[in-house]
């Protein structure tokens, strides 16, 4: 594990501090925030809207707060406080090094609930509205990595967390996506 461990702070040293530019500290702080993302959380209301219809588009939304949700509350609630990593940022042998571009947070570091919930949401919108549109699916799943590299880049998780945090939300993506199709086969009037 220890060895493990040395990597993961090799890679995030390169990622925060090699791949460093101006370009990258101007762009990733706010890449990485929630906010930033509200006119595609809008686009895919609509989507849902006009795709799913009303009853069918209700019951796609009830189940993305699910998915965001149970992600969060597994990765912020359950792991982090069980694992109690420090983040990069407050980690007392390299913090003096970490290319620091955002508050720190309160927080532990492992799982990047980032991670995981944009993963979850990527996995579960992708197979919903575009299960057969292969383009789609990939495109969501780069914005979900791009986003857990955001916050290595910004120095507020290493590698090891957002790796783990990705797949912890894409298992929270496929149960639930799967739970959903469960519903939508027992009530056929949706």
């Amino acid at each position: 594990m220890e060895v493990i461990i040395q990597l993961d702070q090799i890679i995030f040293s390169f990622i925060n501090q090699e791949l460093a530019n101006p370009f990258l500290d101007t762009i990733m702080p706010y890449w990485r925030e929630k906010t930033t993302w509200i006119p595609l959380y809008l686009f895919i209301l609509v989507l849902a809207i006009v795709k799913l219809q009303w009853k069918k588009a209700i019951l796609f939304l009830l189940f993305l707060a699910a998915t965001i949700g149970i992600a969060d509350q597994i990765s912020s609630q359950w792991i982090k406080k069980s694992v109690e990593r420090l983040r990069p940022c407050k980690n007392l042998q390299i913090k003096e090094d970490v290319h620091l571009l955002v508050p720190c947070g309160s927080g532990y570091s492992f799982t990047s609930s980032h991670a995981t919930n944009h993963f979850a949401i990527a996995f579960f919108i992708s197979f919903v509205l575009f299960p057969k549109k292969r383009i789609w699916r990939i495109a969501l799943f780069l914005w979900a990595a791009s986003i857990a590299f955001g916050q290595v880049y910004v120095g507020v998780h290493y590698p090891l967390d957002v790796t783990v945090g990705a797949l912890l939300g894409m298992i929270v993506g496929w149960g639930v996506l799967n739970l959903y199709k469960k519903i939508l086969a027992r009530y056929t009037s949706f």
